[in-house]
């Protein structure tokens, strides 16, 4: 005999589930065992964990700060610091000119670098790139070092500049403390030179050193910057997105560096007055979206680059004061607290639904929870050092919450079944029937739960997102147990005996459930007066549409009119 439709699509979706469980616990242990990177236990926030505090100073030549610049300051580093994810870090105002940043758990040296390095993007031509060398080799073979340039040089133009690329910036003392320029001595400051004088600076990694022309463009022409592959060559570019008053001034760089030679026709971006790369202009670009490119960027390169580009314009520079680790603000005993909580809520729903409603129709909820929790669980732990997600207790309280939601599905679609077994439906077509009344209702419903979640996720402050997070990520996850678990479930436990033939543990029962008529309006008289036939008399009546109310009494109204008849003939 063949295996009926339903059965087959049924078998069918719990196969894909449990291909997908094994996809995610794979890739987990790809992460744990080949990567190095991967955890077994989701990484907690900085509430319940702990982490670093790195304390930054603004330097601003003594002045003291405005209360917008430091706002300023605060959201563009909080925008670098979550460029990888949701980490849940605390940045926040100290007094009038520092910031403090808590990162959980132990910052790497990459995130370090992506706060600290934070000073204000500024945009300027190259006059001249050399090797970053310090001596020179004399007449006789020997190396000697360049000697401290002569104040009695000539430290003024000797004519007028046209603009940022003309060569007569280039004065002879400029020209002697660009020869014994030393990218690795401590002493050098390119980070406080001024905006419309030249500067001598260096790449971070002392590669190479420069002469850069004054100040065009500052990091707020920016409004976005991405990293991507070019479709023609493969290789990894950044892609500049400048404002409309940035593209027009950019537009009239590149038509005037595009005339140049090598280095001049150079474009450096400079950021706490290091050279962060210094593109050459192939082309002359008036749509404000120029992109960089060239055989040394790679896809991390290319990822920072863009990070820098695009979080880099702060009103001032900072420095580091001090970098600490400290403890939860919290603890593990609040994330007890939340995890028994959870528990005590699950008891609950277990309970209510095995002894109160649904009696061993409750194990097919107890079973969707159950795998909701497993793909959950290792959801986090992917998200854990994929996008660097850490688990705060606002994010517990999500997880709890979405208890309550999920038991809101499995009540719709159950209760559904029921009113089509008091129709007078076999078993299996209620639950096919009953899926199709319930799935609408519950997508709808489970759809404007995502969708408070992505704004609660996009406006609320950090210390919300978690829960945010956690709230629309369980939501996903019902809606995929209840279309590819709970249903098929349903559908293959009904042709059971005790299911399908509705034994009175079941939670299928018709009699139980109060079926004592056959069709909406037809009702069957029930034998005998027992309190079950009653119950299940009063359960039919109250679940009575409005129509077969009025039907009923237009019946019983014949019924007395026909009765006082017969007594008046008598």
């Amino acid at each position: 005999m063949a295996t009926a439709p339903p059965t087959r699509r049924a078998w069918r979706a719990l196969i894909g589930l449990l291909g997908i469980t094994l996809v995610l616990f794979g890739a987990n242990a790809l992460g744990v065992h080949l990567f190095k990177e991967g955890t077994w236990v989701p990484e907690l926030a900085l509430d319940l964990q702990g982490g670093t505090q790195i304390i930054m100073e603004a330097d601003t030549a003594g002045e003291t700060p405005s209360a917008d610049q430091m706002a300023q300051a605060v959201e563009i580093i909080r925008q670098r610091v979550d460029a990888s994810g949701v980490s849940e870090a605390s940045i926040t105002t100290q007094g009038a000119d520092n910031i403090v940043v808590q990162i959980p758990g132990n910052a790497d040296q990459e995130t370090r670098e992506r706060i600290q390095a934070s000073a204000q993007m500024q945009l300027r031509p190259v006059l001249y790139a050399a090797a970053p060398a310090t001596s020179f080799v004399g007449e006789d073979g020997e190396e000697t070092p360049y000697p401290t340039p002569d104040p009695s040089l000539n430290a003024e133009p000797t004519a007028e500049p046209t603009n940022a690329s003309d060569l007569a910036w280039v004065t002879d003392a400029l020209w002697a403390e660009m020869l014994a320029y030393d990218c690795t001595s401590e002493e050098n400051d390119p980070a406080h030179a001024p905006a419309d004088e030249p500067l001598i600076t260096c790449d971070p990694a002392g590669q190479a050193k420069y002469i850069l022309g004054p100040v065009e463009l500052d990091g707020s022409a920016i409004d976005d910057a991405q990293a991507g592959v070019s479709q023609q060559n493969g290789r990894w570019l950044v892609t500049i997105d400048f404002d409309a008053e940035g593209s027009d001034v950019f537009g009239e760089i590149s038509q005037r560096l595009y005339n140049l030679q090598s280095p001049q026709n150079q474009f450096a971006f400079v950021l706490d007055g290091n050279v962060i790369s210094a593109p050459s202009m192939d082309g002359i670009i008036t749509n404000g979206t120029p992109q960089i490119s060239g055989q040394g960027i790679t896809e991390e390169s290319s990822k920072v680059l863009a990070d820098q580009l695009r979080f880099g314009a702060l009103p001032m520079s900072f420095q580091v004061v001090s970098s600490d680790t400290i403890s939860a603000t919290l603890g593990s005993q609040q994330l007890m607290i939340g995890l028994v909580a959870g528990l005590i809520g699950l008891a609950l729903v277990a309970l209510w639904v095995l002894l109160v409603s649904y009696r061993a129709l409750g194990f097919v909820i107890i079973a969707s929870l159950a795998v909701m929790a497993v793909l959950t669980f290792v959801m986090l732990c992917l998200l854990s050092w994929r996008i660097d997600y850490r688990l705060s207790l606002a994010g517990v309280a999500g997880l709890i919450v979405t208890i309550g939601f999920t038991a809101d599905s499995f009540i719709v679609y159950f209760e559904r079944i029921r009113d089509e077994l008091r129709d007078g439906k076999t078993a299996t077509a209620a639950v096919e029937d009953g899926w199709a009344r319930a799935r609408r209702t519950i997508f709808i419903s489970k759809s404007i739960n995502v969708l408070a979640a992505v704004v609660l996720y996009i406006l609320a402050d950090a210390t919300v997102k978690g829960f945010a997070f956690t709230l629309g990520l369980t939501t996903l996850l019902d809606i995929l147990i209840f279309v590819i678990f709970t249903h098929p479930v349903m559908q293959l436990v009904v042709r059971t005996k005790f299911f399908g033939g509705g034994h009175p543990l079941s939670g299928l029962d018709p009699d139980a459930l109060g079926a004592v008529y056959s069709g909406r309006a037809r009702f069957r008289e029930p034998v005998g007066v027992g309190a079950k036939n009653s119950r299940s008399r009063n359960e039919a009546s109250r679940r009575q549409t409005i129509a077969e109310r009025k039907l009923e009494a237009e019946k019983t109204a014949v019924g007395d009119t026909d009765t006082t008849s017969g007594e008046g003939r008598a």
